[in-house]
Parts: structure tokens; sequence; C-alpha cells
């Protein structure tokens, strides 16, 4: 005979009370559930608003790259500008987007859009994001060549270093430091144990700089560069400045802090022995000036074009923007000019506010007498020589600065050294900083890369 279970009553009061604490703990939560069902169309919408803004954002970047200088999406008012934003699988219109497009200062390549989403469901819900997008210009670089480089043990480069062919590299970097070869073989103007192969990229470079090193890399087009000096000229001649071959030396030009340059015209110059090139070709001319003519002093010309077919020093303290090509055309070897630093080349403010191109058919070159202590701020181009101070067997120095960029074409160099690395003619300390204003806000009409639009940042709300 079975028995029929019965309950304590301790055990009932205990079950009640669980269930009653359980009922307090689902009220909140309940509570919860109902305001995330509640709140759900009106996230989604949110998140259907910030789509749209992208989807702004990705069309005029779009837009960009087809028509780089395009600032007006196609018409000829100003924004903002307005599109609907259709859904692909039902074909409805779900929502629009509204850009404001800044378009970039002068000096500067960065582009500013400003693209706001919404909804049809919900238009009061906007959703906004902006970017900026520059195009690099070739002054990404800190040193770029076409040639072989040496960066000897007293040398530092702040910034990216590329060379089209072979690196040695025993000095101090913080950036990459990149070949284009796999392998190559050194001359033996870079020192034991050259001649030799070796890899794009090799040297004594600590373990913490050798991180940075990179071969191969693709290489950089130089024809670049060579393509601009017609747009030069006619930019110079039209609003900048054009000086004619001086039927004298060349050209000294003095740049002043108040935003002016002053112009002599070369009638003499200094003597100094004879000394050798890069490549141990002898030359014979005086770098220094000794005597010139006053000709003019100018303000910098509203577009910061100098072009100048002739030789020509330059020095002083910039203030504003500055592009000067010193250049014949149709390029002849013989002809070519060469730009020469006597002195110090130095900003008025290094904030991106004053900038300097120096663009030479030929060669850059620190003269004989040129400061022991030398500083050049500057973005340096050889279009189709060298940036180099001529060994002068004993002539040597105590510190050359550049704060820009230097593009040699030909193989660069501040010193020399013997067989077992001591000085012989040059600088015994270089210094290399890039100025990253240089990247988005180079000097005018300065060449820039064929990448594109790259994007530099990008908010949202």
């Amino acid at each position: 005979m079975r028995t029929r279970p019965y309950i304590r009553g301790d055990v009932l009061v205990g079950m009640v009370m669980l269930l009653f604490v359980f009922s307090l703990m689902m009220v909140p939560l309940i509570d919860v559930v109902r305001k995330e069902i509640q709140m759900g169309p009106g996230r989604i919408n949110h998140e259907q608003a910030f789509q749209v803004a992208e989807a702004g954002l990705n069309y005029y970047q779009w837009h960009l790259a087809h028509f780089p200088t395009d600032y007006r999406d196609g018409t000829t008012t100003p924004g903002p500008y307005v599109h609907s934003y259709t859904d692909l699988t039902t074909g409805k219109v779900i929502g629009q987007y509204s850009l404001t497009i800044t378009p970039p200062v002068v000096g500067s390549t960065i582009v500013t859009i400003q693209s706001t989403g919404w909804t049809t469901a919900n238009p009061n819900d906007k959703r906004t994001i902006t970017a900026q997008y520059g195009i690099p210009s070739l002054a990404q670089y800190s040193f770029l060549s076409n040639d072989i480089v040496w960066i000897g043990a007293g040398e530092t480069i702040s910034g990216k270093l590329q060379s089209n062919n072979g690196i040695r590299f025993d000095g101090v970097g913080n950036a990459p430091i990149s070949s284009a070869k796999t392998t190559y073989y050194c001359p033996s103007s870079q020192g034991s144990p050259c001649p030799s192969t070796q890899n794009g990229v090799w040297g004594n470079a600590s373990a913490a700089v050798k991180s940075f090193w990179q071969f191969p890399v693709p290489a950089v087009d130089f024809s670049a560069l060579t393509a601009n000096l017609s747009t030069f000229k006619a930019a110079a001649q039209s609003g900048g400045i054009y000086l004619s071959p001086s039927s004298a030396l060349g050209y000294s030009l003095v740049f002043n802090s108040n935003g002016t340059v002053t112009i002599y015209k070369v009638t003499s110059l200094n003597s100094n022995p004879t000394g050798w090139d890069v490549y141990g070709v002898a030359h014979n001319e005086d770098t220094d000036y000794k005597k010139r003519t006053l000709l003019s002093t100018q303000n910098i010309p509203s577009n910061g074009i100098i072009y100048i077919e002739d030789t020509v020093w330059v020095e002083g303290t910039v203030q504003g923007r500055v592009m000067l090509a010193a250049a014949k055309l149709p390029y002849v070897v013989g002809s070519a000019p060469t730009i020469y630093i006597p002195n110090n080349i130095l900003y008025a403010a290094k904030d991106g506010s004053s900038v300097l191109g120096l663009l030479a058919q030929n060669n850059i070159v620190i003269t004989y007498s040129a400061p022991s202590n030398l500083e050049i701020d500057a973005a340096l181009i050889a279009q189709n020589g060298s940036t180099q101070f001529f060994y002068y067997p004993g002539n040597t120095k105590t510190s050359i600065t550049i704060f820009g960029s230097i593009m040699s074409y030909g193989q660069w160099t501040w010193s020399w050294v013997d067989s077992g690395g001591n000085l012989t003619a040059g600088y015994a300390t270089t210094n290399d900083t890039y100025d990253k204003n240089l990247l988005y806000s180079p000097p005018p009409n300065f060449p820039l890369s064929t990448s594109g639009y790259q994007q530099i940042n990008w908010v949202s709300n």
C-alpha cells in the first residue's frame, strides 16, 4: 500500500520566499528587455544613418581618384551636395547623404570631406563622418637617390631613406631604409670589403637600425621630376620671378626674414683649389662668389615660383613658401645650371609656414668656403646630378644639418674618408632631419607622388 506524499510546512515557506525573490529579480530584467525591444528600431536607424554617411565618404573618395582637382562634385556651385542612397537589393531610396568639401589651402594637398547621412525612416537621426585625404609629395623621403648610398658611422638620418641602387648603412636611422636591389656589386668607393656583391642594404649599423632595412622595394621614377620644369618656367613668367641668363657668372639670391628676396648678379669669384666630385671627375671651377652687383629686392611672389636660367647661389632666412628652379630647356649636359650653397639657409619658423624647394637641373654643391657648422632648411633636388661637397684634400669642416629632404639622381656626399674611415674632406658630422610638413604641404608646384589621394585621418560622431 502506497502512501500520499506530503510537503512539510517549512519547505513550502522556503519555496514561496524563493519565488518572491526570483520575481523581484525578473521585474528589472523584463523592463530591460522591454526597453531594448522598444529601442531596437531606433538603433537600427542610427546604424543605417552611419552607413549612409560612410557611403557618401566612399563616393567622394572615388570622385577625387577620377577628378583630383574637383572640389564641387562636378558642379560650379558651392556645396553642400545632397545625394540619395539606394538599396541595391530593393531599388528603393532608404536615405540621403550631404557632402561638404573643403579644398586644400594654398601650399597643401589635403582635402577635407564631411559626410552627413540619415535614413528616410528617421531623417532627424543624423550621423556625420569627417575625413581628410592628401596626395603625398615626392618629398616624403628624408633622402632619395637613384644611385648608390653610403651612410657613414658619423651620420644620422631621421626619416625614410630609399635608393634605386644599393645602400651601405653604418650610421643611425629611425625609419624605413629601403633599396630597390636584392643584391648589387658595391664599388671600392663604398669602402672595404668592396668591391664585392652585397645585399641591397648592408653595413655595420646596430641591430635596432637593421630592423628598418627593406629590400627589394619598387624603384622611384626620377623622370617625374623632369616633367615639371616647363611648368615652373611658365608659372615664373606669368606670376613669379623669372631670371634670364645673366651674361655674367650667374645670380646670388639672399632670402630675408621679412618675406623678401634680394637678387644680385655675380661678377667675380674667389679662387679655390681643384676639387673632385663623387665620380672622381676633377672640377677646376671656383665655387664662392667674390663680387656681386645688386639688382633688386622683391617680395616673395604670390605663387612662390622662382625660375632662373643660370647658375645661382642661395642663402638667407626664408619667410614664406618658395620653389626655386635653376634650369635651361631643353636639357643639355654641359650647360645645365648648378645651385651653390655658400651659407646657412634657415626658415623663419619650422612649423610649415616657411618652406623652400631647390631644384637644380645639374648639381647642388656646398661651396669651398661654406661655414664649418652649416644648416640647410630646404627640400633639395639634384635632377640630373648630385648633391655634394667636392673632395678638397684637407678642407675639413665640423657639422652639417639638413632640415627637409634630399633627392639626388647621382651619388651624394657631404664628407670624404680614407680607407681607415678617417675624415679627409667635408663635414665630420651629418644630421638629416625630415621636415614632416613636406609630405602634404610641399613647396609650390613640387612634384607629387603618383599614388593619388591617401586617407590621413577619420572621425565620426
